[in-house]
């Protein structure tokens, strides 16, 4: 079979210098939609050198390397078709704030290999650390159609309850026709984020919104909107990718406020609120 579980998992990590600029940072935050109003304070903590802070999720293209399911797929023991992968979810853990500028390691690797039947499920870790220590925890999980069905681990159920009554909080952020190629250019180049006749290929009516980028986003308005912007109190953060966005369109965020922890849904306004990411969780200081 394509995947050979146990040679994946057995494999050397892989291990390379980071490096990252107040540049990258702004870029990042411009790529998830910060600026707007421009001279709005609380933005500025996004856009303005002096004042920057670093939002979590930055740790998905720090080092403007490949995403975790791009270099997942070049790992030892995974030979597999890219028209069948699928980016399943994303989990981030911090152990520091993440500064405006630095170098550091990383090392990834696969981490877990399931068996969830008529697909199998990579877990691509990547830990990153500078000379201070730890600094953050990316995993993400790769969804490939087909492979299943070895006899493996089904490893643990995604899916959650949904959150008990009505949200605390409701927002909505529209997402600009450039939004994806602005977003782009902080490291994920796949053109199905830009090219109208790839995304054909691929079976979508124009190109999609990353993920990622819909994952930062996210990250965005719960800090601003739970956590008084201070992106410092984000402990960890994981979402389950449920469906696409198209650029253009507007995203409705719920979230449910918890000790320490917040549950949040994300929906497509203009599809009738069609997911977007599910069982997605905050936890915080």
């Amino acid at each position: 079979m394509p995947i050979d579980a146990a040679k994946a998992m057995a494999a050397e990590p892989r291990t390379g210098e980071i490096a990252w600029s107040q540049k990258d940072v702004q870029l990042y935050h411009l790529g998830i939609g910060a600026g707007v109003p421009a001279t709005d304070p609380d933005e500025l903590r996004y856009t303005l050198e002096s004042r920057l802070h670093v939002l979590p999720s930055f740790a998905t293209v720090a080092g403007a390397g490949s995403p975790g399911v791009i270099s997942g797929l070049s790992m030892p023991g995974v030979d597999v078709d890219l028209a069948r992968v699928l980016h399943g979810g994303q989990s981030l853990t911090l152990h520091r704030p993440i500064p405006a500028e630095g170098t550091a390691t990383a090392t990834s690797r696969i981490a877990a290999v399931y068996d969830k039947g008529k697909a199998a499920v990579l877990v691509m870790r990547t830990e990153v650390a500078d000379e201070g220590g730890p600094l953050w925890t990316n995993d993400a999980q790769i969804f490939v159609r087909g492979e299943g069905g070895w006899g493996g681990d089904r490893g643990p159920s995604a899916r959650l309850e949904p959150p008990a009554g009505e949200p605390d909080r409701v927002v909505e952020r529209p997402i600009r026709e450039d939004q994806a190629l602005l977003y782009r250019l902080s490291g994920d180049y796949n053109p199905l984020h830009a090219d109208p006749e790839f995304a054909k290929l691929a079976g979508f009516e124009r190109p999609i919104l990353h993920g990622l980028c819909t994952y930062g986003m996210t990250l965005k308005a719960v800090v601003d909107t739970l956590l008084g912007g201070d992106v410092t109190r984000v402990r960890s953060y994981g979402t389950r990718f449920a469906g696409v966005v198209y650029p253009g369109e507007t995203l409705r965020i719920r979230m449910w406020r918890g000790e320490g922890r917040d549950r949040v849904a994300v929906t497509a306004v203009d599809r009738e609120d069609a997911p977007v990411l599910a069982d997605t969780i905050v936890e915080h200081s």
